[in-house]
């Protein structure tokens, strides 16, 4: 009985293979300008318990973020979702997401290096 029951629930965890897509919603959200949205709120998430210019810390952000690509959080939600239930896609987007942020940290860490040679000139 034990290994009847055993078999059954295996066979019912198999056949639980989540390959469901979603429909597609009516304000989806590009590609192209979800990798630039997830890639401003990563940052932004990352920027919560840093101090801002006027010594704050932990401000939200992600509603600035909301603004800039003139969404609102729903729409995020949908189409977030809706890339989640294509995992070759989003794992393509989430790539592009951490291309961009790997580049822009560079950038920044070019820019902390170039300021330390300006404040400390070698002679």
């Amino acid at each position: 009985m034990k290994k009847l029951i055993f078999f059954s629930g295996i066979i019912l965890l198999a056949s639980c293979n989540s390959k469901t897509i979603l429909e597609k919603p009516k304000d989806l959200i590009p590609k192209d300008t979800m990798v630039l949205l997830l890639t401003d709120l990563y940052i932004a998430k990352s920027a919560y318990s840093e101090k801002n210019l006027n010594n704050e810390r932990k401000i939200n952000y992600t509603s600035l973020v909301y603004n800039k690509y003139r969404i609102d959080s729903t729409r995020f939600i949908s189409s977030n979702y809706y890339y989640t239930s294509k995992l070759e896609e989003y794992d393509l987007i989430f790539k592009e997401v951490n291309a961009k942020l790997t580049h822009k940290k560079k950038e920044l860490e070019e820019m902390v290096d170039e300021d330390d040679v300006l404040l400390f000139p070698i002679e």
